[in-house]
């Protein structure tokens, strides 16, 4: 059987996308680090943030930390409680799943707009069109962000998202927190469209989170900027990824693709297993805080453990037919938005951009089939699973 990352070629390493599975569920590299491939182990350290620590920057040495001390000021990555606590309550405060479903009408406009500039031809660049430039855009528009200055954002995730691939195409000149520090213009700018809105309140995102206010506590502008440019950053790098990896299941699976075209009820369902499937985020890592056991390994403390959650969704353990690529499938509690604390903030969102999107597509093209002759150019990134260049034929 030939599998879709064979097809593909996705991530070669990635035996789980091929239908094997590891060896062992827990294995021990011998390079010290702990990889975790089982989904109640993962579920296990995930959910448990006192023994496996969010902030694994501390395990690294030099450029291969991702982040600063200072660049973490606001950040909901890689940090543990109390900081965490504090400020996913509230972020939280404004980023609701409410205020999420009231932009369904304005992504599905966003949508139909960048696909009709477009054009009507037979052949479609979905990530140039569309996967790309609609999740910028939606959270462009929550920020208040002008409309003019849209194109600057993209530059600056493109920027970013160069200096990332190249630390993993050798390039010894990239070191990590370059993928982020490269684009000071952007932190620049983020911080003046917050002291803007601060001196000029507008009903938006930044306006929300300047006014947020838990147990007495405000948000600073330093935060508010922090959170901003994770939000757009991971945001956009995640939707976009698994916007492009739907369709390429739905191309892989035909027989499911006709069936979703005839019961549109399952367009969510294509969504979630999609995330399941072909999930966007294929590790998070984690680092030990004391002696810990996964999946009966013993684990002394700082180690760092990688939790690879593709692996994890195709686990048989958990889920039946693991292989099989299933819209219906129920319950489909996969990993690919993390689990416990550290759950995706922006879940609701991705999900709402996913149903519209694919239902658009479906409505509006009779096919949609990966061009053989131009096949899909995937992230140079071995945590990242997703395209940047996907062809595919409409007609």
């Amino acid at each position: 059987m030939t599998t879709l990352a064979d097809r593909w070629n996705i991530q070669p390493d990635h035996i789980w996308l091929r239908g094997r599975q590891p060896e062992h569920v827990v294995q021990e590299g011998e390079d010290g680090i702990v990889n975790v491939y089982g989904y109640p182990e993962a579920s296990a350290v995930l959910t448990d943030p006192e023994a496996f620590s969010n902030d694994v920057d501390r395990l690294m040495e030099g450029d291969q930390a991702l982040t600063g001390k200072e660049d973490r000021d606001g950040s909901l990555l890689g940090v543990d409680p109390p900081e965490h606590t504090r400020m996913r309550k509230l972020v939280g405060h404004a980023f609701t799943p409410s205020m999420i479903t009231r932009l369904a009408p304005r992504i599905a406009e966003l949508t139909r707009n960048l696909l009709d500039e477009a054009g009507g031809s037979d052949r479609l660049d979905l990530v140039e069109s569309l996967t790309y430039p609609l999740p910028v855009i939606v959270i462009c528009e929550i920020l208040g962000v002008p409309t003019d200055d849209l194109s600057l954002f993209r530059e600056w995730v493109d920027r970013m998202a160069r200096s990332a691939s190249g630390l993993f195409d050798g390039d010894e000149d990239v070191d990590i927190a370059a993928a982020q520090r490269r684009v000071p213009e952007m932190l620049d700018y983020l911080a003046e469209l917050v002291a803007d809105r601060r001196k000029s309140p507008r009903a938006d995102l930044i306006g929300d989170l300047i006014h947020a206010d838990v147990d007495g506590e405000r948000v600073t502008d330093r935060q508010i900027v922090t959170f901003l440019k994770d939000l757009i950053v991971v945001g956009h790098a995640t939707t976009s990824a698994v916007l492009g990896n739907a369709v390429l299941c739905l191309d892989a699976h035909p027989e499911v693709a006709a069936r979703v075209r005839a019961d549109r009820s399952l367009v969510p369902g294509v969504f979630e297993e999609t995330l399941r499937y072909l999930a966007p985020g294929a590790m998070a890592a984690r680092a030990t805080t004391r002696d810990v056991e996964i999946g009966g390994l013993a684990v002394g403390p700082d180690r760092l453990v990688m939790n690879w959650l593709g692996a994890c969704n195709r686990d048989p353990r958990q889920f039946d037919r693991p292989h099989e690529f299933d819209p219906a499938r129920d319950p489909n509690p996969h990993l690919a938005f993390s689990r416990g604390i550290h759950f995706c903030l922006g879940a609701p969102l991705a999900r709402i951009e996913g149903r519209i999107v694919l239902n658009e597509l479906l409505d509006r093209y009779r096919e949609l089939r990966v061009d053989p002759g131009e096949p899909p150019v995937f992230l140079p990134l071995p945590f990242v699973i997703g395209v940047t260049d996907l062809v595919v034929r409409t007609a």
